[in-house]
């Protein structure tokens, strides 16, 4: 019980954060579409898809409602896109930093109790799921993150050739995860950037280790 919930509170925060990364940044290269819709906003419930939220959470893998932008109000459209779309998993990726550090934390110097417990339990999920979704979202495939930064580096021929099949191959990209055929390379990566995460909070173990063997010195 106390697992389930504590996923599902993650996957509440870790969706709105990735989804208003996107507004965010649209926002300050000038497009004010996102925004004007309420999308620059960390209410769940601004950006909530039932089933993506229900696959956040038993499949580690989901999605929101697509924010909207006008690559008419960049500077530079090919640019603006391709930072816009970087900067969901990116919002993803501070998120789960943030949430390492106050999981190391709460692991060396919080009481042991269920209020801790659940905390712990959530700020795993959190890292987790945050991993997960940038991971799986720069894949290079529409509709996905990662086919937007195609743009900025393919000829638009071909990159809206790809675009007229986004729904077939969400299908079946979507298939692949559920049937299991992109655990092993999805797997690899998330622990790519979680053993990043890791050695990037090692100060934190470096300083709790410290200070037990200064305690244990003046014990003795």
């Amino acid at each position: 019980m106390f697992y389930t919930l504590a996923r599902v509170l993650a996957a509440l925060t870790v969706i709105p954060f990735h989804e208003a990364g996107h507004a965010l940044a649209a926002w300050l290269l000038g497009d004010p579409t996102a925004k004007q819709q309420g999308r620059l906003s960390l209410n769940p419930f601004r950006h909530f898809d039932l089933l993506g939220t229900l696959c956040m959470v038993f499949a580690g893998v989901g999605w929101a409602k697509p924010v909207s932008t006008d690559p008419r109000n960049f500077k530079n459209p090919k640019q603006g896109m391709a930072l816009t779309a970087l900067a969901g998993p990116a919002a993803n990726l501070i998120l789960a930093y943030l949430a390492m550090v106050v999981w190391k934390l709460l692991y060396y110097w919080a009481p042991v109790n269920d209020a801790t417990i659940f905390l712990a339990l959530f700020l795993q999920s959190l890292v987790y799921l945050d991993v997960s979704l940038a991971v799986f979202n720069l894949i290079p495939v529409p509709p996905l993150d990662g086919s937007r930064v195609l743009l900025a580096v393919l000829p638009e021929r071909i990159y809206f050739g790809m675009m007229k099949y986004e729904r077939v191959i969400l299908i079946v990209l979507l298939a692949a995860v559920w049937g299991g055929f992109l655990d092993g390379p999805l797997s690899v990566m998330n622990n790519v950037v979680w053993d990043l995460l890791d050695n990037g909070t090692q100060y934190i173990d470096t300083i709790a280790y410290s200070a037990y063997y200064a305690s244990a010195g003046a014990v003795i």
